[in-house]
């Protein structure tokens, strides 16, 4: 077993029923190929509800301080997860996560760049357009939605995969990419209030 099973059995062990975890729409995610998983961020622990509860592993950009922290930066890469300088653009952090769509991977991203103070959707930065046009990778909206309390319910979301030819077709800019995927962020947290 993989220190990522062994996480993967914990969060179920633990979270599922500490947060009373509803998961919606797991069927969404292509079986195979590469998949974009682009979801709302309210919590740090984010990451791992939306990626523990996917079907399939799942690879995240994880802040570069994380990688520095004693015990926790020698486990966050067993976890799928690999550094990105934050408030920068991170050519190695975009070459990685590329390779990882392109090998056939699920990358999870969180558009908005950091947690949401308030809980609503911000605004989406460039960095999720740019994979969804520079990769064949399906592109999964999902929501995690209600609050991170004990025994309140939390709802995990993976919507329908988006159709992104017609803003390739038309040589779209990876701003408007990513404000089509936030659009879907948002029918999610709409529909599942």
């Amino acid at each position: 077993m993989t220190i990522y099973d062994f996480a993967k059995s914990v969060v179920y062990g633990v979270f599922k029923p500490l947060y009373r975890v509803e998961v919606v729409g797991r069927e969404n995610i292509p079986k195979t190929g590469g998949v974009l998983l682009c979801s709302n961020h309210i919590n740090n622990f984010d990451p791992i509800i939306v990626g523990m509860m996917a079907p399939r592993p799942v690879h995240f950009m994880a802040k570069e301080e994380l990688f520095k922290v004693p015990v926790l930066g020698k486990l966050v890469p067993h976890l799928n997860a690999f550094p990105v300088k934050r408030g920068m653009s991170d050519r190695e952090a975009l070459r990685k996560g590329l390779a990882v769509l392109k090998d056939g991977n699920v990358l999870g991203l969180f558009p908005e760049g950091t947690r949401s103070k308030t809980g609503e959707l911000g605004k989406g930065l460039a960095g999720a357009g740019f994979f969804a046009l520079r990769t064949d990778a399906q592109i999964v909206p999902c929501a995690v939605v209600g609050p991170y309390k004990a025994f309140n319910k939390l709802k995990v979301v993976y919507g329908k995969p988006i159709d992104m030819s017609q803003i390739k077709e038309q040589k779209g800019s990876a701003e408007e990419a990513t404000e089509l995927i936030m659009t879907e962020i948002r029918k999610l947290l709409n529909e599942n209030k």
